[in-house]
């Protein structure tokens, strides 16, 4: 690490979270040397952990799993053993004989105290005999903040403590408790949502729309499989009126929305929303019409499809650069949007991508290693999707890339680049924005090659631990700020990663619900859903309901229905950009 992007030591005391990809090479040293005069006092701590030096820890044993921290002026003494994926957050006190699983999370200021004190009349509390029953705590448990667990307690697995809760008696398994003392409030399995204030949308996130639960009065006990079928039933109702508001008969062409200006995504949008809800072309042009007109963008020289000018003509493209590469952001979207509104037209590109054609393998590796990994992750994955998209239409096409071996190349890269600990590329991650950079881009790479070729994501259950924990992040997934796009790339890479073996399955059910839920509540009717509000450097048309958003956050719907495993009660499923199957086999063959 370098000294302008250096952080002080006392940083980690309080984020341990970011030591092990942000900590310099003397802070790694001081920290091993550390953690070695823990070890001759018996300590046994797996790899990727922090103990703060400036955190009490004078144990008769510690052992910590992988990955499990211990932060700044944190009081850990006693008999403590916890599994992998454990943290201990500053100021909290862990004493006596404490068991914890795998996952758990220990807020600021909490207390697990697995001893107690006599108090009989007989003599002093201070000469009263020390009892230590113990503490034992499962799997994938959050302990709130100002927390306190009385000895003798056992917490099951996957148990949620509400802030300042004291627990006294034992925790089943799934429990949400909170109080004083603390009090059993719901199961996690089957909680929709937590309730929060009105949100944006006018629905409580926790809580079903009125016009979509079972009960008079938007019961919460509402079926979230009916309320997904009800919801579907609207949509399609009012398809073709939607679509109809953002057609302007005098230039014949479509907006994202009434009064805006005139855009080739929307025009794929239109045609990806009618696809999804009515199984047909928007009723404005015919099928032939709709695909002639797109066919009819692409650039003859680069095959890529320019945005509108201004004044509504033919678009124009920059100059292309060294490698023959035209950068133009979304010139290089148009790649996905207008070929498969072309596949559901039942039509296709009718010239090569030839930027993507004429790329040798050193070029395409040269230009990878060139991309903004460090910074702008999202940006990096855009252009993977762009460019494997690309290769894609043109293997369509049966033309052969400018040189054998490059489509190859780009996968070699992507399989020794990808960090092993979190299942990504890059490492755009910051105080400000967290882990959004990371997933965004995560989700934009993967969907134009993994998943668009059919091939396994590398390290899937990091992958889906990276994604959980950025799904979790308040600053983008709290009522009223979550936006299509924020959304999509945590609920893509849960869908393709997380259904191999089902890892945190459980975890990922309950984010699904919440955010469905959240979902079916932002419809607007006559209009459709808004985008939401812009990300990290703006981005996305708004708030308001448009083309874009609706296409957006219908894909979305399936994906978190899927999810949770009621998506077969919406009667439809994306086939278009957002499609959850491979566009291809594995092998890169042309399919026959």
């Amino acid at each position: 690490m370098d000294a302008e992007t250096a952080l002080d030591d006392s940083y980690f005391d309080y984020c341990p979270w970011d030591f092990v990809d942000r900590a310099s090479a003397g802070q790694r040293a001081a920290q091993d040397a550390h953690q070695r005069r823990l070890a001759d006092s018996g300590a046994r701590l797996g790899p990727r952990c922090y103990v703060s030096p400036a955190a009490g820890v004078f144990t008769g044993t510690l052992r910590l799993g992988a990955d499990s921290y211990i932060a700044g002026h944190a009081y850990v003494t006693g008999e403590v053993t916890a599994g992998d994926d454990c943290t201990v957050n500053p100021y909290a006190t862990v004493r006596g004989r404490i068991t914890l699983g795998d996952g758990v999370r220990i807020g600021a200021h909490s207390s697990l105290l697995g001893f107690n004190h006599g108090f009989a009349p007989d003599r002093p509390v201070h000469r009263q005999p020390l009892t230590s029953k113990g503490i034992t705590v499962g799997d994938d448990v959050w302990i709130g903040s100002h927390v306190v667990v009385l000895d003798g307690v056992t917490i099951g697995d996957h148990c949620v403590v509400g802030a300042g809760a004291v627990v006294t008696k034992d925790l089943a398994p799934w429990t949400v408790a909170a109080g004083n003392p603390a009090r059993p409030l719901r199961d996690r399995r089957a909680q929709v949502g937590p309730r929060r204030d009105r949100a944006v949308s006018g629905a409580l996130p926790g809580k079903l729309p009125d016009d979509l639960s079972d009960g008079p009065s938007g019961d919460q006990s509402g079926d979230l499989g009916d309320a997904v079928a009800r919801f579907a039933d609207r949509a399609r109702a009012q398809a073709a009126d939607l679509i109809a508001r953002c057609w302007n008969p005098d230039t014949g062409r479509y907006t994202d929305r009434p009064g805006a200006p005139a855009t080739v995504r929307a025009h794929c949008d239109a045609v990806e929303i009618a696809d999804l809800l009515l199984g047909s072309p928007p009723e404005q042009l015919a099928a032939d019409e709709h695909a002639e007109r797109l066919r009819a963008l692409q650039d003859p020289g680069s095959g890529l499809v320019p945005e509108f000018a201004p004044d509504g003509g033919p678009g124009v493209l920059p100059a292309p650069a060294a490698d023959g590469w035209i950068d133009d952001g979304t010139a290089e979207y148009h790649v996905l949007a207008v070929g498969y509104a072309l596949d559901l037209l039942g039509s296709r590109l009718t010239q090569p991508v030839h930027v993507v054609r004429r790329m040798t393998a050193d070029q395409l590796l040269a230009r990878l290693g060139s991309l903004p990994w460090r910074t702008r992750t999202w940006s990096a994955g855009a252009w993977v999707d762009c460019w494997a998209t690309g290769a894609h239409r043109n293997l369509e096409l049966g033309v052969e890339d400018g040189e054998p071996g490059a489509l190859e190349a780009l996968f070699g890269w992507l399989t020794t680049r990808v960090d092993p600990w979190t299942g990504m590329w890059g490492t755009a991650e910051s105080p400000a924005a967290g882990r959004l950079q990371l997933v965004n881009g995560y989700y934009r790479l993967t969907r134009g090659s993994y998943a668009q070729f059919g091939l396994d994501v590398p390290y899937a259950e990091r992958v889906v631990d990276t994604v959980l924990a950025h799904g979790r992040d308040q600053r983008w997934f709290t009522a009223g700020r979550e936006n299509a796009c924020n959304v999509l790339d945590v609920a893509h890479p849960l869908w393709l990663a997380g259904r191999r073996d089902g890892h945190r399955a459980a975890e990922v059910r309950a984010w699904a619900e919440e955010q469905l839920t959240r979902a079916l509540g932002r419809w607007r009717d006559g209009a459709g859903f808004g985008f939401g509000p812009a990300g990290e450097g703006g981005g996305g048309p708004g708030r308001e309901p448009g083309l874009q958003g609706t296409e957006m956050w219908l894909a979305i719907v399936w994906l978190l229905a899927d999810l949770v495993g009621v998506a077969d009660r919406l009667a439809y499923r994306p086939r278009g950009v957002h499609r959850p199957e491979p566009a291809r086999s594995p092998g890169f063959a042309t399919p026959g």
